[in-house]
């Protein structure tokens, strides 16, 4: 007889949360246990998230040690800096996902500068396609782990995009430039007068422009790691008149040499073995519309020979590989469970 593990989420009223839930329902081997909330809880889940049809009776409960306990995965949905004080109060044997913030950065001084306050503590990244050198992959830091932080969402689409180029050498380290356009859902449940509809249908506009966007030190985290030195990035996040999605387009200096095959092949002998991320045949472009609902990220590179830089472009859905995918694709691994389990390969189209 097959074992169901039992999972809690705490937060399922946003948006990250109910795409947890969305996707466990679809797991052979994770039941949805308890569902937590703050503000919501007592709520019926199917009053917030009339698409979990399924779970629609549920009702929330308060997030707390007690609420969490008796499961053997906790996936936390939470905002930033409220992790930390739950997690210390769950036992060490339940493993914990963290989908914010809190548990992804080395570097305290980092870490106080962009969020303002004391550093809680480093896990191991929940990127498992992340290509490092000497062959590795981000995943061999996860398989049996019993705490995960999970990327953002930007860093995820980023750091794949680009990792190929600075573990193959062919990326200059000091020049990286990046913007990425997201859907409003990036931007939380929360009601803010600057995400209404009438505000944001048929409108693009930047944020956190000039250095200051939570997730440039990440980004650098991870680059670095690859490039085995430190990588420097000008990061600017656009907000897109859509729910949901990211495309990423990064650039890069190419080193002296340079060519465009060297630039195909490196990228080519970065994931050929990887279910989830997907170089496109060239000429092809990607589009976020192609990976809506699905746990896939697809990629392209270009060597633009007249300004002798790389341009990398990769899509994502921003709630399903951008954070909820990532976190039931990090439980299994943490659960020794085959990391594609449960998990679209397919997006929804049109």
């Amino acid at each position: 007889m097959r074992m169901v593990i039992r999972a809690a989420i705490a937060g399922a009223s946003g948006y990250a949360g109910g795409e947890i839930a969305r996707l466990l329902l679809g797991h052979p081997d994770i039941a949805v246990g308890t569902l937590t909330a703050s503000s919501n809880a007592g709520t019926r889940l199917g009053d917030i998230h009339p698409h979990l049809t399924p779970l629609a009776d549920r009702v929330l409960v308060e997030t707390t040690a007690e609420t969490l306990a008796g499961h053997e995965v906790v996936f936390l949905a939470l905002p930033h800096g409220a992790s930390a004080a739950i997690v210390g109060q769950l036992p060490p044997d339940t493993i914990v996902i963290d989908c914010g913030a809190d548990f992804r950065l080395a570097d305290e001084l980092e870490w106080s500068h962009f969020y303002g306050s004391s550093h809680a503590g480093t896990w191991p990244y929940g990127l498992p396609e992340l290509p490092l050198p000497l062959g590795h992959k981000g995943r061999e830091a996860l398989s049996g782990a019993q705490r995960i932080a999970i990327p953002g969402c930007y860093p995820t689409a980023c750091s794949l995009a680009l990792a190929p180029g600075f573990v193959a050498g062919v990326l200059e380290a000091d020049d990286v430039v990046i913007v990425a356009a997201s859907g409003i859902s990036g931007a939380g449940k929360s009601l803010k007068p600057h995400l209404l509809g009438a505000e944001t249908m048929g409108s693009m506009s930047p944020y956190g422009v000039g250095g200051t966007h939570r997730h440039i030190p990440e980004i650098e985290q991870s680059l670095s790691t690859c490039a085995g030195q430190p990588v420097t990035v000008s990061f600017t996040p656009t907000l897109a008149p859509m729910p949901r999605g990211i495309l990423a387009t990064c650039t890069a200096r190419a080193k002296p040499g340079v060519t465009t095959e060297s630039v195909r092949a490196a990228w080519e002998a970065a994931y050929p073995h990887e279910l989830f991320v997907h170089l496109l045949p060239q000429g092809h472009w990607p589009r976020t519309a192609d990976v809506l609902g699905s746990n896939n990220v697809h990629i392209q590179v270009a060597l633009d020979e007249r300004t002798g830089r790389v341009v990398a472009v990769a899509a994502i859905d921003n709630l399903t590989k951008g954070t909820a995918g990532a976190a039931v694709q990090c439980a299994n691994l943490a659960l020794g469970l085959p990391e594609t389990t449960g998990l679209p390969t397919a997006g929804v189209a049109p």
